[in-house]
C-alpha cells in the first residue's frame, strides 16, 4: 500500500525510463513494479507519431506501469522490400516515450525474439479471409506471433491497439480468447493530423506531393457516409473507388463495408449490425489504410 500512496504522489518517480533489449531483463523489471498494480503495455514497430503517443498516454492514465515494445517484426511483412523501406528512429522513438512518461522501453534485436523460426500456424477463419488478410497472405499468423510473444514476455493486464488498423484489433482479440491469455485488449480512436490523413509511420515515406494529396482519402471516406442517405452499398463502394483512382498518382487496393464484428461484406444498409469502411491505398508505392464507421 505504501508503494501504491507513492506512486500516486506527484512528485513521485519510480525510476528513469528504461531500455531494455533482453528478454530476461525485461520480465525482471516489469516484475519488480508489479506491486504497484496494473501492467499497461503498448506495442509498436517504432517511427512513433502522435498517434503512438496517445496509445501511451491513455496507457500511463490507466496503468501504474507503461511497457512499450520498440520491435519491427520482420514476420509480417509479406514484401520484402517493405520490411526493408519501414522507417527506424530508435533515438527519436526513445526521447519521445521518456517525454510521454514510458517505464519501460523493450526493443529487442531479431534473433531476441526469434533464437529459432517461429512455425507456429494460427486460424482466424473468416476474419482473416478478407482485406489486408486476403491482400496480405501471411501478414495475421506474423503478428499473432509477435504479439503472443510479446504477451508473454510482458505479461500485461491491457494492451493498447490504434483502430486505425481495424482488422488487426479483431484478430488480436480472436488470438487472446483462442490462447485463453488473461489480457485486456483495449483499441484506441484512429489520430489524425490536422488535414484528417491518418496518422502512420509510413507516412514520412510520402513525397511532398504525395503527403498533398493523401488526406483525399479521409475527405472521400467521410463524403461516403453522407452518400449512403441515398446510395446503396454497392454504389457508395464504386464512389469511393473511382473518387480515389481519379488521381493518378493514387490506386485502390480494395475499399470495402463490413460488419464491424465479423469484418463480413455487408450488401443492404439495413443489415442490423454496427458497419465500418475500410480502405487500402497505393499513394505512389506507399500503402495506407484507414476507415471509417458507416452505422
Amino acid at each position: 500500500m505504501f508503494i501504491k500512496e507513492l506512486y500516486l504522489c506527484s512528485n513521485f518517480k519510480y525510476k528513469k525510463m528504461e531500455i531494455i533489449r533482453k528478454i530476461t531483463e525485461l520480465k525482471k523489471a516489469v516484475d519488480s513494479r508489479r506491486a504497484l498494480g496494473s501492467v499497461g503495455f503498448v506495442p509498436t514497430m517504432g517511427a512513433l507519431h502522435a498517434g503512438h503517443l496517445s496509445l501511451v498516454n491513455r496507457c500511463r492514465k490507466e496503468n501504474p506501469t507503461v511497457v512499450v515494445s520498440v520491435f519491427v517484426n520482420p514476420t509480417q511483412f509479406n514484401d520484402k522490400e517493405d520490411l526493408k523501406n519501414y522507417p527506424r528512429t530508435e533515438e527519436a522513438d526513445f526521447a519521445l516515450l521518456e517525454k510521454a512518461g514510458c517505464d519501460i522501453v523493450f526493443a529487442p534485436s531479431v534473433e531476441e525474439v526469434y533464437p529459432e523460426e517461429d512455425t507456429r500456424r494460427f486460424d482466424f477463419g473468416q476474419l482473416e479471409q478478407v482485406m489486408e488478410g486476403a491482400h496480405r497472405p501471411g501478414h495475421f499468423n506474423g503478428v499473432a506471433q509477435v504479439v503472443s510473444k510479446l504477451f508473454d514476455f510482458v505479461a500485461p493486464d491491457n494492451a493498447y491497439f490504434g483502430e486505425k488498423d481495424f482488422q488487426q484489433v479483431a484478430i488480436i482479440k480472436k488470438m487472446v480468447v483462442d490462447l485463453g491469455l488473461n489480457v485486456n485488449i483495449v483499441p484506441c480512436p484512429i489520430q489524425r493530423d490536422t488535414d484528417g490523413l491518418a496518422l502512420s509511420s509510413r507516412n514520412m515515406l510520402l513525397n511532398e506531393e504525395q503527403r498533398a494529396i493523401a488526406p483525399v482519402i479521409y475527405m472521400t471516406l467521410k463524403e461516403a457516409v453522407n452518400r449512403k442517405e441515398w446510395a446503396s452499398v454497392e454504389e457508395v463502394k464504386k464512389w469511393v473507388v473511382e473518387q480515389i483512382d481519379s488521381n493518378e498518382q493514387m490506386k485502390v487496393e480494395y475499399f470495402t463495408i463490413v460488419n464491424a464484428d465479423t469484418l463480413q461484406d455487408v450488401e443492404s444498409w439495413d443489415v442490423p449490425c454496427a458497419k465500418q469502411g475500410c480502405i487500402a491505398v497505393k499513394v505512389g508505392k506507399i500503402r495506407l489504410i484507414d476507415n471509417i464507421k458507416f452505422a
